[in-house]
C-alpha cells in the first residue's frame, strides 16, 4: 500500500467518525514540508492552505464551519508513521476569528507591497498550525517556529490565534503488534497525551493486520466480569474448582500500579496454565495454540545471580544491547499502553529470587525506572529497537511467578513475599478433573474409566503422607493409556501397571514413618504385579536400611 493510499484511507476514516460533523473542515497537510515534528514546547502539526476559507469568513463571518480537523502524519524512520487528526470543536469560533484576523493582516501587507512597487502576494495560503503544551492549537502566517516557549528573542504567542483542542485521533502504520515497530510511535502518542490530556487522545482502527491488537486485547482485566474469565479459562481446559481463578483475578488487579502475584503449590496443579489461560481469556483467545502477542513466558535459570537474565545487558562483541523476553515485554507494554501485557516467571525460585529480581522489585514498589545502562544515548537492541538508559515499568504490565518447593529450588525471602500476593494451589480435585477431561475429549473416555479407580486410590493414599500428585501426572497417565491401547494393543491392566511404576510411584521416599504409605499402596495396587513388586522392594529397603527411595 502506497503512502498516498494510506493518507486517503486515514482521512476517510476521520471523515466518518461520529464526532465529526458533516460541515467540518478537514484540513489535510500530508506534503513533505507539512510533515509534523516535535519542537520545544509542543508540536508543529502541519501547514494548510486556508486562503479560500479565510476569504469566505471575511466576507461572511457566519459562514464558518462548526469544526476544524487538522490531518497530518509524523514519520519515524525507517517505516513507522503516526497519522493523526487534531479536532477543534468547542472553540472553533476562535479559529475562525483568528483566520479572519490573519486575512486582514494579509490584505494590509499586500497593500503595502503594491504601494512599494512589489508583488502583492497571497493571503493565508500557508498557515502553520501548532499544538502547544497548554492543550491548544496555535496558528500563524509567518515562518516556521522552532519553539513555542516564551524566551528572549521570541515574541509571545498571539492569543487571538489560539483555540482549545477537543480531541486527538491517531492510527499507527504498520498496525502490527511489535515493540520494535511501534515504541517510538507510541512514545510520541504519550507525549501528545501530556500536551492535551490523555483522555482526549483516541486510537482508531484504519488498517487491519493479522498480528494487530484486537479490541479484546485492548481491555483492562478489571473491566471484565470474573465469571466470564472463569468460563473462558474452563473452556481452555483449566480446572480450578476452589476459586483459584477469582483469587488470582483479585490479586492481579486490586492495585492500579502494581500487578505481581506468586503461585505456589504442588507440582503439576496448573500454576503456569492458570497464568497462561487467564491471559488468553482476557485477550479473547479461545484456543491454546493461537499466538498471544501480549503474553511472555520467561523460564528462570538456576545460574541467574543478577538482573541481566531479565533486563538484559550491553554486549561488547556485537555492540548491541541484548534484550531478553522480560525486557521485550516491558518495551511492548510501554508501546501499547492500552493493552495488558502478561509476563510469567516460570519456576521462579530455581535461582535466588533476591539476586536476579531485586531491581524489578524495587521498581514495582517505588515506581522508579529500571536502570538498563549508563550511556547518554540509547543503545541498539538485539531486537532492533533503541534501548534507553532507564525505562519505567508501565502500569499495564502484569507479572506472575510460579514456584515449587523441593530439593532443587531456593526458598523465597520474606521481602519478596511481602511485595506479592501468594496463592497456594495445592488443592487437587482429581475426580472433577478427570470428569472434565472426559467431557471435552470423548476419545479418552475408555481410558478414564479404566484408570480412574487406580489414580484416585493412589492419590488419596499418597496425599495423606505428603506425596500427592497434580493434574499433569493424571492427564499424562490417561493419554499414555489411550495411546498404548490404540497403538500397542496392550491390555488395560498391564498399561495401568506400567504407568503406576513409571509415572505415579516415582516420588516415594522416606523412613519408618512412611511404612503405612507403602502398605496402603500395596493393598490398593496389589492386583498389579509390577506395582506390587516395586512396592515390596521399597519395603525390603525400609526393613534393611531403615529408609527407602523409589528413584535410587
Amino acid at each position: 500500500m502506497s503512502g498516498a493510499e494510506r493518507q486517503q484511507q486515514f482521512e476517510a476514516a476521520i471523515t466518518i467518525r461520529p464526532e465529526i460533523s458533516d460541515d467540518a473542515i478537514i484540513a489535510s497537510g500530508f506534503g513533505f514540508s507539512n510533515s509534523a515534528r516535535i519542537i520545544e514546547g509542543g508540536l508543529f502539526a502541519c501547514t494548510n492552505n486556508m486562503e479560500a476559507y479565510s476569504a469566505r469568513l471575511a466576507a461572511d463571518p457566519t459562514s464558518g464551519a462548526s469544526q476544524i480537523a487538522l490531518v497530518s502524519v509524523l514519520t519515524f524512520p525507517p517505516e513507522e508513521e503516526v497519522y493523526f487528526a487534531v479536532l477543534v470543536d468547542t472553540e472553533v469560533g476562535a479559529v475562525n476569528r483568528g483566520l479572519v484576523k490573519l486575512f486582514h493582516e494579509g490584505e494590509e501587507r499586500i497593500k503595502e507591497n503594491l504601494a512599494a512597487g512589489k508583488k502583492g502576494g497571497r493571503i493565508n495560503n500557508n498557515v502553520k498550525f501548532y499544538v502547544t503544551d497548554e492543550g491548544t492549537v496555535y496558528f500563524q502566517n509567518d515562518g516556521f517556529l522552532n519553539s513555542l516557549k516564551l524566551s528572549p528573542g521570541n515574541e509571545p504567542l498571539d492569543s487571538d490565534c489560539m483555540a482549545k483542542v477537543d480531541s486527538f485521533f491517531f492510527a499507527i502504520w504498520p498496525p502490527a503488534v511489535s515493540a520494535r515497530k511501534s515504541l517510538l510511535a507510541r512514545e510520541f502518542v504519550g507525549y501528545l497525551g501530556g500536551l492535551i490530556g490523555r483522555d482526549r487522545v483516541h486510537e482508531i482502527r484504519v488498517w487491519q493486520d493479522a498480528s494487530a491488537a484486537s479490541p479484546e486485547m485492548q481491555r483492562a482485566p478489571n473491566s471484565m466480569a470474573v465469571s466470564d474469565i472463569e468460563k473462558a479459562v474452563a473452556d481452555l481446559g483449566g480446572h480450578y474448582p476452589a476459586g483459584e481463578v477469582a483469587r488470582y483475578h483479585a490479586a492481579l488487579n486490586f492495585l492500579a500500579q502494581k500487578h505481581f502475584v506468586i503461585l505456589t503449590g504442588l507440582s503439576g496443579t496448573g500454576k503456569t496454565q492458570l497464568a497462561l489461560n487467564y491471559a488468553r481469556a482476557v485477550h479473547g483467545i479461545t484456543t491454546a495454540d493461537k499466538p498471544d502477542p501480549f503474553l511472555f513466558i520467561c523460564p528462570v535459570r538456576p545460574e541467574w545471580t543478577d538482573p541481566t537474565g531479565l533486563t538484559g545487558y550491553p554486549d561488547v562483541l556485537s555492540n548491541r544491547y541484548i534484550v531478553p523476553p522480560f525486557l521485550e515485554a516491558v518495551l511492548l507494554a510501554t508501546a501499547h499502553r492500552d493493552s495488558p501485557v502478561f509476563v510469567i516467571l516460570d519456576e521462579m525460585n530455581l535461582a535466588r529470587v533476591e539476586y536476579y529480581f531485586s531491581d524489578v522489585l524495587s521498581c514495582i514498589e517505588t515506581g522508579a525506572s529500571l536502570q538498563l545502562h549508563s550511556n547518554s544515548v540509547p543503545l541498539e537492541g538485539s531486537n532492533g529497537i533503541a534501548i534507553p538508559a532507564a525505562l519505567p515499568l508501565p502500569s499495564n504490565l502484569y507479572i506472575t511467578g510460579t514456584i515449587n518447593v523441593d530439593e532443587t529450588t531456593n526458598s523465597v525471602s520474606d521481602k519478596v513475599l511481602d511485595r506479592a500476593i501468594v496463592i497456594d494451589m495445592s488443592n487437587v480435585d482429581l475426580e472433577g478433573f478427570i470428569s472434565g477431561l472426559k467431557g471435552r475429549e470423548s476419545d479418552l473416555a475408555p481410558s478414564c474409566a479404566d484408570c480412574s479407580p487406580y489414580l484416585l486410590t493412589a492419590y488419596a493414599t499418597m496425599a495423606a503422607h505428603g506425596f500427592g500428585f497434580g493434574y499433569r501426572v493424571a492427564e499424562e497417565v490417561l493419554r499414555y493409556h489411550a495411546f498404548a491401547r490404540t497403538h500397542l494393543k496392550m491390555a488395560a491392566a498391564q498399561i495401568i501397571d506400567d504407568l503406576m511404576v513409571q509415572k505415579v510411584l516415582l516420588k516415594l521416599r522416606g523412613g519408618e514413618r512412611q511404612r503405612p504409605l507403602l502398605t496402603g499402596l500395596l493393598k490398593a495396587l496389589g492386583g498389579l504385579p509390577r506395582s506390587a513388586e516395586f512396592l515390596n522392594r521399597l519395603l525390603s529397603d525400609l526393613d534393611e536400611f531403615g529408609s527407602f527411595q523409589a528413584g535410587r
